[in-house]
């Protein structure tokens, strides 16, 4: 590991003595000392008015992270973090009295690694003064409506980490500070509580929802945050920041603001002191308690931070001097942690909310929802880097020292980690971004794969015997692999990143028209040659040449691998060919689907084994973009907001071409829509699923109008205007048209104002029957029409939206100057509403993390080892393996989690128990500690505030510890995390 790339090593946390629990019983108990001696003192009987000064600093937006850091391009955007860090410490070293929070850990940490041993003495000085203070701490602040839980977990616990490391229980946040993005998920406020947070704030909400609560004296509130882990577990108290995240209007006082400095001397004609008091006193600012918080900063303020600190003293000074006049406000710094305390003090009951904040509009024809779906390339490709991250995790543990270093290189995961925590970020996976700043996510995640394609190499070495060198081929999707195109014989090695079992369909470009594939036991598989899609040549132009597909199904071990070989024959079979026509239907002994021989289109779906049909019509449409150019609003779509000018989608074609293949293996009807639109739907043998591979672009704009594309599945479900979508890939969550549960909405935009972030999931349902769709990426979808479920797929908007990122969302690259293609999966499922939790929650997770292809030219070596698991047994359907990585020298960091929500099985929501030592096949536990949820306290010394929601509730009590430190019982939605120590077997 070279020393600028290595994670900060960690205490590791292991119940091996005593002392361990007394050392971090002492940091709990310091932490909450330090927190009140760090923080002013307050009037009882006055308005006590806390100053946050702070910045808020986007890990890449209109710049990249790099430019960002340095300063560079400001004729982007003026902006340079390590010039706000350096001023902000030199301006808190002059009064012991300033504070100054920060968040973006991704930022400080590369500060931090350039300063002198003195300059790191100073930083930790002010830290353990509580004069800077972290909050939130992840390595970004993440977005909240297009980010998977797990991925968000990782770049928490990154962060979290390198704070816990270098500055101990005083630089250890308290507080979840999301002051930007774009409408807030349940599952993020369930997250930060697990993680031991004792608040969260934030500044972003829908307008009326931020009048009603201002009315009545609602902005603070507490989010109870699962419907099945039990309370307080998941009740994280709430505050909505009273100016989003700005100072108030006439009081900011950066480089880049214009509002006047604060002109104390009397002598001089422009003296200003009155004015500026007067005005402040005048602020109106509707909250419970005696305590208001006031956010002093802004986008990347403070770079010359003099300015700032100079006049926020004076401002303290002449208001608080107007006490001596009667005056009831007192003004102090402060921080979100000290603003928490006192409003924890005050001992007041809180309302309670069990909903979310989506969707997030700031005006009445201003909707946020079109950011679901902005970049659907990059959506995807981050999808794909968070199963390629977990991969590279656990075969990092698997592989043992060997992982790091062994026949192909020496290196680890730590540039994969650090590229997916970058996006996560707001205006990352959120596609809000520039386009040269979404390239460069991009090439931070390619980077992170090739690095990590060398500890999955070397891992993948020591787990089989087998030096041979593999190859990666990347763009299967669309049927482009040198090897397996050019090779009379070549291996398939499956990795399996789930604890169970799975069997998943393998497509290989070749050029042959015959295989023989073998398994692992050298027993024959199935497999079919069948030509390559139409839609495909079209979408790979020149980078590939096969002609076919070698389609077979493989199975692979829980949390291992299986090797398939592949041989051309000399004489075999021809390919199995197309026919031009529509079948009436496709089934396996799972699923029926039907067609209407007249139209191309799917006509209905059956469930063979509970004998259920429902009638399904599956088409795709475009909504046309407003230009702004209207008498309602001057509002345009853009990569943030989602403003049809119609709420009638255009059809792009009431007919498809059809084309269809029926094989032992798969069955499809390959269908045409448009020069820009084509589908594949496709039923394989052993699948509960049926699968849609739609191809969507490049966008045609001649019109010089906008498209938003979107595929609409109308069936005879009687859904009642309510359908379903997942939270962050977790909990599951009901929606309604034209209806918020907590207040009376106004609806202005009937099509956007009813979209929702669809993370992995998204179902309507009658009492009888249950649609699911199954997302491989996320994406905003709807049910406008009642038994409808629209998903929108691809978006190339010709205008700015006018939120700052000052450039249209029109994509197009080298290969495709004409406008980006997308291309992606739905997979339908249908079920009674009682079980069908049982498939979508398994094959979401499928999706999630899928299996890891790679190959080698040629023979095996005989000793080669051709399966492997490292696991002793499958873990049990509703547990599911979300994290095995390595920690230090000899423990790695394990999280157990229950998949099942409260009720939703009649077979998997029971509490599941789990023995950490008879879990690995390779790994022998010699010692075990749980921590909390982002792996930065003991889980059993994490104390925080109790919250009172009715008058004389009390809190309610706390889960008792398990009485074996090896038995782990999993209730539902509950994620449980450890620290091994562990040696190789």
């Amino acid at each position: 590991m070279r020393a600028d790339r290595a994670m900060p090593t960690f205490r590791t946390p292991l119940k091996a003595t005593s002392s361990w629990n007394i050392f971090f019983n002492i940091d709990d108990l310091w932490q909450r000392l330090w927190l009140g001696h760090s923080c002013h003192a307050t009037m009882p009987n006055m308005l006590n008015v806390h100053l946050v000064p702070h910045t808020h600093d986007d890990v890449g937006w209109l710049k990249t992270v790099d430019q960002y850091y340095y300063g560079d391009r400001n004729d982007i955007q003026h902006a340079g973090v390590q010039y706000i860090l350096d001023s902000v410490v030199d301006q808190l070293l002059k009064n012991p009295d300033r504070r100054f929070i920060y968040v973006e850990t991704a930022f400080f940490f590369r500060w931090w690694k350039q300063q002198s041993d003195g300059m790191r003495q100073t930083v930790k000085q002010l830290v353990n003064e509580g004069r800077l203070e972290f909050v939130n701490g992840g390595w970004c602040m993440s977005d909240e409506a297009t980010t998977h839980y797990s991925a968000v977990i990782d770049q928490m616990t990154m962060g979290l980490r390198f704070l816990n490391e270098t500055f101990g229980p005083c630089g250890r946040p308290r507080v979840a500070w999301h002051i930007d993005p774009f409408g807030h998920a349940r599952e993020h406020a369930s997250m930060f509580a697990q993680m031991g947070y004792d608040g969260f704030f934030f500044g972003r909400l829908d307008y009326q929802d931020r009048d009603r609560r201002r009315t009545d004296k609602d902005q603070e509130l507490l989010w109870r945050a699962s419907d099945s882990l039990t309370p307080p577990m998941a009740d994280l108290f709430t505050g909505i920041l009273p100016n989003g995240y700005n100072p108030p209007d006439g009081f900011c006082w950066d480089q880049s603001c214009d509002d006047p400095p604060i002109r104390d001397d009397p002598d001089l004609e422009d003296y200003n002191v009155d004015d500026v008091v007067n005005r402040f006193l005048m602020i109106s600012l509707v909250y419970k308690t005696n305590h208001i918080i006031m956010t002093m900063g802004s986008d990347f303020q403070y770079e010359n931070a003099n300015l700032w600190y100079k006049n926020l003293d004076k401002l303290i000074h002449y208001v608080n001097a107007r006490q001596a006049n009667g005056s009831k406000v007192n003004v102090l710094y402060s921080t979100p942690s000290c603003y928490l305390q006192e409003l924890h003090r005050a001992n007041l009951t809180w309302s309670l909310k069990t909903d979310d904040f989506f969707p997030y509009a700031d005006n009445a024809h201003n909707f946020w929802t079109g950011y679901f779906t902005s970049r659907p390339a990059l959506k995807r490709y981050e999808r794909l880097s968070n199963s390629y991250l977990q991969t590279c995790n656990q075969l990092e543990v698997l592989g043992g020292p060997f992982s790091g270093s062994g026949p192909f290189g020496h290196d680890d995961s730590w540039t994969m980690r650090r590229a997916m925590a970058v996006a996560q970020h707001h205006d990352a996976v959120s596609g809000t971004e520039k386009q040269h700043v979404a390239n460069d996510y991009a090439r931070r995640l390619a980077d992170g794969w090739q690095h990590c394609q060398v500890v999955v190499s070397n891992s993948l070495a020591a787990l089989s015997g087998s030096s041979a060198k593999r190859i990666y081929c990347d763009n299967l999707n669309i049927s482009v692999c040198p090897l397996t195109e050019s090779s009379h014989k070549f291996s398939v090695n499956v990795y399996n990143p789930l604890a169970r079992p799975v069997t998943w369909p393998v497509r290989l470009p070749v050029n042959g028209t015959a295989y023989t594939v073998l398994d692992a036991n050298g027993k024959p598989v199935d497999s079919q040659v069948v030509p390559v899609s139409g839609a495909t040549r079209q979408v790979r132009k020149n980078r590939g040449s096969a002609a076919n597909e070698l389609l077979f199904q493989v199975q692979a071990p829980p949390l291992g691998f299986s090797t398939y070989s592949v041989s051309l024959q000399r004489r075999g079979p021809p390919p199995a060919s197309t026919r031009p026509r529509t079948p009436p239907a496709i089934q396996n002994k799972f699923l029926r689907a039907t067609f209407d021989p007249d139209t191309g289109l799917l006509s209905s779906l059956s469930n063979l084994e509970t004998k259920q049909t429902i009638r399904l019509t599956q088409n795709f449409y475009w909504y046309n973009a407003s230009d702004g150019n209207s008498s309602v609003s001057n509002q345009p779509s853009g990569a943030y907001i989602f403003r049809p000018n119609s709420s009638t989608p255009f059809v792009i074609s009431r007919t498809a071409k059809t084309e269809s293949l029926q094989t032992s293996v798969v069955q499809e009807v390959r269908q045409w829509f448009s020069p820009w639109v084509s589908q594949v739907v496709r039923l394989y043998a052993d699948s509960r699923a049926l699968e849609l591979e739609w191809t969507v672009g490049p966008l045609p704009v001649d019109d010089d109008l906008g498209k938003e594309v979107i595929t609409r599945l109308d069936t005879s479900i009687d859904s009642s205007g309510i359908f379903y979508t997942d939270s962050n890939g977790r909990e599951v969550l009901q929606r309604k048209k034209d209806f918020r549960p907590t207040w009376d909405l106004e609806q202005t935009e009937p099509i956007a104002g009813n979209y929702y972030p669809i993370n992995s999931r998204a179902y309507i349902k009658d009492d009888v029957n249950q649609l699911t769709v199954v997302t491989d990426r996320s994406q905003g979808g709807g049910s406008i029409q009642n038994g409808s479920l629209e998903i929108m797929l691809h978006r190339r908007l010709l205008y700015d939206d006018v939120r700052g990122v000052g450039e249209p969302l029109n994509e197009t690259s080298d290969v495709f100057p004409e406008g980006l293609v997308a291309r992606g999966r739905l997979l339908l499922t249908l079920d009674r509403p009682q079980s069908a939790a049982d498939t979508h929650r398994p094959l979401a997770q499928e999706v999630v993390l899928q299996p890891l292809l790679t190959f080698t030219s040629g023979d095996l070596h005989p000793n080669t080892r051709l399966e492997f698991s490292g696991l002793q047994d499958a873990l049990p359907p509703a547990v599911h393996l979300l994290t095995l990585s390595q920690w230090g020298e000899d423990s790695v960091l394990l999280r157990l989690e229950h998949q099942y929500q409260s009720g939703e099985s009649k077979q998997h929501t029971q509490p599941v128990t789990v023995n950490l030592q008879k879990l690995f096949s390779t790994l022998e536990v010699l010692g075990a500690s749980e921590l909390n949820l982002s792996a930065n306290q003991w889980k059993e010394e994490m104390t925080r505030f109790d919250w009172k929601i009715r008058a004389g509730e009390k809190p309610r009590p706390r889960r008792p510890a398990d009485p074996s430190v090896w038995e782990v019982t999993l209730k539902p939605m509950e994620i449980r995390t450890f620290m091994l120590r562990v040696r190789l077997r």
